[in-house]
């Protein structure tokens, strides 16, 4: 007599609700977790993303702010070394421009200039990309301005699984860590565990396995070169892609390996093209024993070196599409350039 085995059906959240679900566990779970933020309160968030905890955790927990940036990140850093874990929403991540120094020249610096007597538990949480419409200064991609500073930890989830393991990872860690979430990720659904798990900051994940060609994406762009590769393999084209899901500390390894095992390499991210990720990516691997394994140039497929547009043909345009990467992936196989 055989037994079925019933095996659960792994429920599915949007990325914005296992965000959700990440802050609720971490604030049950510690009592210093908080967060803090414009319009987070009752309105729920710019993007949705914090719903009804104002009504679970009160207005303690769960603080409106002032519309000043610069003065939320100084509060959140001085909250940070008093023993708290604050959790700052950003309503677009454009906006971190404006609370650069407290970021930059406080937060990154304090542990370090302290002999590691000080620590910044801080996390700041922040909208980005295109694909909205929302114009230039509402539509950017400046995780590599951060990636560039030693002491912060930049991190840029692509599901709702990633979403919440990695937020509870960077509420955990004892340095400041910022994460971009992409605009368009928040209504994308996929299974999320209802424990509060972990996932490594640091470290990348293989999102598809393949010989003939690895693409290194981040955020958005590591869906759109999933699809794409979906894509290729229909036409004999076996390709590899690789989310980094953390830009600093990058998991360079992972590159390296396969690479070694492709010997092609292309590196798809929505930031403008120049001194972006895709720049560090290529050095690493020009700069290890991989590059001997390459048999065409290196790609990098980033933003175009403009401001976003409002216009959506024209917003489309200024950064990788899935046709523009399944283009690129081919040329570079079949002809070895781009």
């Amino acid at each position: 007599m055989f037994t079925l085995k019933v095996f659960p059906i792994m429920r599915e959240l949007t990325y914005a609700e296992a965000i959700r679900e990440a802050l609720s566990q971490a604030m049950e779970a510690d009592p210093t977790v908080f967060t803090l933020g414009e319009d987070i309160g009752v309105y729920g968030g710019a993007f949705g993303v914090t719903g009804d905890l104002v009504h679970r955790f009160g207005t303690e927990r769960v603080i409106d702010t002032p519309i000043s940036e610069l003065g939320m990140a100084g509060a959140a850093v001085g909250a940070a070394l008093t023993g708290m874990k604050p959790v700052l929403e950003l309503q677009f991540s454009d906006f971190v421009t404006l609370a650069t120094e407290q970021i930059v020249n406080q937060a990154a610096k304090i542990r370090f200039m302290f002999g590691g007597k000080a620590s910044v538990p801080l996390v700041i949480r922040m909208p980005g990309g295109s694909g909205t419409g929302a114009a230039a200064q509402h539509s950017q991609s400046l995780e590599a301005w951060f990636g560039h500073i030693p002491g912060l930890k930049v991190v840029q989830p692509s599901t709702p699984h990633d979403a919440k393991g990695l937020l509870l990872a960077a509420i955990d860690d004892p340095n400041p860590v910022l994460i971009f979430e992409h605009k368009l990720l928040y209504r994308m659904k996929g299974p999320v565990p209802e424990e509060a798990y972990r996932e490594p900051i640091g470290k990348a994940a293989i999102r598809r396995e393949g010989r003939d060609v690895t693409i290194v994406a981040t955020s958005m762009m590591a869906i759109r070169s999933l699809a794409a590769a979906e894509r290729l393999a229909a036409e004999g084209i076996d390709a590899e892609v690789i989310d980094l899901r953390t830009i600093r500390p990058m998991d360079t390894e992972a590159v390296l390996k396969s690479v070694r095992k492709t010997s092609r390499l292309m590196v798809v991210y929505e930031g403008v093209k120049t001194l972006g990720v895709g720049a560090e990516v290529s050095a690493a691997v020009a700069e290890s024993d991989a590059f001997d394994f390459l048999d065409a140039p290196i790609v990098r497929l980033g933003g175009k070196d403009v401001p976003l547009p409002y216009n959506p043909i024209l917003e489309k345009a200024a950064v990788p599409q899935e046709d523009e990467i399944v283009n690129a992936a081919r040329r570079l196989v079949r002809e070895g350039r781009v």
